[in-house]
């Protein structure tokens, strides 16, 4: 009678660390019932639609052979995309994409579980939850299952759209994009627990993707025979070493799942010792006497550490890009379909300066995520009621929020700014060319920052929506020539307006109608924010 009684009480209290997960699951899923899916089918659709693209421009299996030994022969190729490991088609998606899509994937997981952990702790809403019937590990759990569904989605679509190159490789490229997603998502989880708010923990968790990145550019630029030891340390080059549709090697898979583990349970183990809204590296104290006289002082504080650190990423993403611009014309070689991809991505002006105008074009679209993100910094601080009590003294909501938004679409301008000084650098000559094809973006970018505005003006809760604009934009610039799109749907996007530089004659037109349209949008956007009751 005394031999089954002691396992009991730690086992409920087990279930009682863990109570309330399902509910919070389906909350969390409820609430990215719009973001999530829009994430796999940009990412997944990514990937299942390079078999297409590549199979139109390199049909015969001599011209993919061609393709690959030209592309290991580049250093500067292999620490973009990485080496190529077999010719076939689907080893030439899984070379193309795979990278990026293990980047993307990391994002993706970044913002679900920081958004689930530590913003729900900063707001206060964690706390109220947690004085029902919650458990302490409840709240983590949930989120890194939402993680865990949203990459288990992605891996589904890889398969499933490339399992007619070969199941198996289909199969272990998905789960390599899906792995090392959960991996940064156990990541962003320890992250959650050491800092005290999301903005930093979405910071700490970019530096550690930004930081896989980066050994395993370096790794593969260092070598064209297999892979280095310091691709071998980054979760990327793991990705990357399962080597789909080329001999696939399973066992890479286990490095992934032992490094999820070991994360998981460590940001297990930090949630278990400390309070909720704590962390383990509190925010610096200030000075015992402010030093922010102006609502443009407060907003530049708080965004500073964000603008700063795009700036530095575009400068160096410029230097690469443009570093291995001459070797744009090894990438197309005589490939008339290739060619055509570019000049529809980059305009007529001759392969270099088609090559240069899609960079400077992907560049904008990327830095349409960093203003959509700058703008939401104003919900954020709504939200969180942080901006009651600078609202409550003599500063009004327009010198509030526009504070915000100098850097915003300021912020825009000095990012592109340092992306085109990149692309001028890597590339060696064209300074003046590069640098305006790249600050010709700006409009674009300024028109979706102002329906950004417009979203959290007149309908705050709506104004997550912003993203999927911006996502949209995005994937029709990165997937659109490839797939022939319509024009009507490429118009869809606001840098399918902007001319072509450099190489294509300047047209003022587009440039000064997105222009007024991005002010027009900012405008309304700000009179409603006057007219409308703040989050209480």
């Amino acid at each position: 009678m005394t031999t089954v009684s002691m396992p009991a009480p730690a086992i409920r209290g087990s279930h009682r660390q863990l109570a309330g997960t399902g509910t919070l699951l389906r909350l969390a899923l409820r609430r990215d019932r719009l973001m999530m899916p829009i994430w796999v089918l940009v990412v997944g659709g990514m990937v299942s639609s390079g078999a297409g693209s590549l199979g139109s421009l390199y049909g015969t299996p001599a011209a993919r052979a061609e393709l690959a030994r030209s592309m290991s022969a580049d250093s500067s190729l292999r620490s973009l995309y990485g080496p190529v490991f077999g010719d076939s088609l689907g080893g030439l998606v899984a070379w193309r994409f795979g990278t990026f899509a293990a980047v993307l994937t990391g994002v993706m997981s970044m913002v679900i579980v920081v958004r689930h952990t530590r913003e729900e702790e900063e707001t206060g809403r964690q706390e109220l939850l947690s004085a029902a019937m919650v458990g302490r590990r409840a709240p983590l759990t949930a989120a890194l299952l939402t993680a865990l569904v949203a990459n288990a989605a992605v891996a589904l679509v890889v398969t499933a759209g490339l399992s007619g190159q070969g199941s198996g490789g289909a199969l272990a490229l998905g789960l390599a994009v899906g792995g090392t997603g959960m991996v940064f998502a156990t990541s962003a989880a320890i992250a959650a627990q050491l800092t005290e708010s999301a903005r930093a923990a979405k910071g700490l968790t970019a530096a550690v993707i930004g930081a896989a990145f980066v050994l395993r550019a370096a790794g593969d630029a260092s070598t064209n025979e297999g892979s280095s030891v310091l691709t071998w340390l980054s979760p990327i080059g793991w990705a990357e070493n399962v080597r789909a549709f080329a001999g696939e090697r399973w066992w890479v898979l286990l490095l992934l799942a032992v490094a999820i583990l070991v994360q998981a349970a460590a940001a297990y183990a930090l949630t278990a010792r400390r309070d909720v809204g704590m962390s383990f590296l509190p925010s610096r104290p200030g000075p015992a006497e402010g030093r922010l006289s102006t609502a443009y002082g407060l907003a530049w504080r708080l965004q500073r550490g964000s603008v700063l650190g795009w700036t530095t990423g575009f400068l160096l993403a410029g230097i690469v890009f443009g570093g291995i611009t001459e070797g744009a014309a090894d990438l197309v070689g005589d490939n008339e379909q290739a060619r055509a991809i570019f000049e529809r991505m980059g305009g007529q002006s001759g392969l270099t300066g088609a090559f240069l105008a899609s960079m400077t074009g992907m560049l904008g679209m990327v830095a349409a995520l960093y203003a959509v993100a700058s703008v939401l910094r104003l919900h954020g601080e709504e939200t969180s009621q942080r901006a009651e009590p600078v609202l409550a003294n003599a500063v009004g909501r327009i010198r509030w929020a526009t504070g915000h938004l100098v850097i915003a679409f300021g912020g825009a301008a000095l990012i592109m700014t340092a992306g085109g000084l990149g692309l001028s650098i890597g590339y060696g000559h064209e300074l003046p060319a590069v640098l305006g094809a790249s600050l010709v973006q700006l409009p674009a970018i300024w028109l979706l920052g102002g329906l950004t505005v417009l979203l959290y003006g007149a309908f705050p809760k709506a104004a997550v929506a912003s993203w999927a604009a911006a996502g949209l934009a995005l994937a029709l610039g990165w997937i659109g020539p490839a797939l022939k799109l319509p024009q009507w749907v490429m118009d869809l996007s606001p840098f399918g307006h902007l001319p072509k530089l450099p190489g294509t004659e300047m047209d003022w037109t587009p440039v000064l109608l997105l222009t007024v349209l991005a002010a027009a949008l900012t405008a309304t956007g700000l009179a409603a924010l006057r007219r409308r009751d703040l989050a209480g």
